[in-house]
């Protein structure tokens, strides 16, 4: 159980079509003895969606992780304060919220808990997934990879000749990037090059 004790807010923004490979990984945190809170952003509490209702994937996440998910700004600001997370994912992280964190803007639950953690110095660990992530969001990744604190789940292009602008995480290397940024340190290569 290498991570027993740790405190790990896992924040999760509405990239639908991923969320099947994200349940394994919070699955696979509480395993490893974290302590695993759920924050959702407000179209993830909202939205029904083709890939899942919104209802049912809370019930999931509070089922794995024995949390009710944190939803509102209010809820998710004394993340910072109480110094509640050693720790924050967010996975899948959309272009939007990407976006907002690159610019300091702070209007949903999930931005909220990323602004509140970072006062901590503490560190945040991002998994892309945004059909824009070398269009029109390259620069705000950029902008996170240069960021105190900001530690890049490795990512690549999932369909280069459908959607040749669109980037995901290897969620599978969510935990290792978890124990690198433990360590300070950004795991490596960031840029997989393998079908995601």
């Amino acid at each position: 159980m290498i991570l027993k004790g740790v405190r790990i807010g896992f924040a999760v923004t509405g990239s639908f079509c991923t969320f099947a490979k994200i349940i394994p990984q919070v699955e696979n945190l509480v395993n490893e003895g974290a302590e695993v809170i759920p924050i959702i952003s407000e179209s993830v509490n909202l939205y029904d969606t083709r890939f899942n209702k919104a209802e049912d994937f809370k019930n999931t996440l509070q089922a794995i992780t024995g949390k009710q998910p944190i939803n509102s700004i209010v809820d998710a600001e004394p993340i910072g304060p109480k110094a509640l997370l050693d720790i924050l994912v967010i996975a899948p992280c959309t272009g939007n919220t990407i976006s907002k964190i690159a610019n300091a803007i702070t209007d949903s639950s999930v931005t909220m808990a990323c602004k509140a953690h970072l006062r901590n110095m503490r560190p945040v660990v991002i998994a892309v997934s945004t059909n824009d992530g070398l269009g029109a969001n390259a620069k705000n990744i950029g902008i996170l990879l240069n960021m105190k604190n900001i530690y890049m789940v490795p990512f690549g292009q999932d369909d280069p000749i459908k959607k040749c602008t669109s980037l995901v995480a290897d969620f599978d290397q969510i935990l290792p990037t978890i124990l690198n940024a433990q360590q300070n340190c950004q795991i490596q290569p960031i840029l997989v090059c393998k079908k995601i």
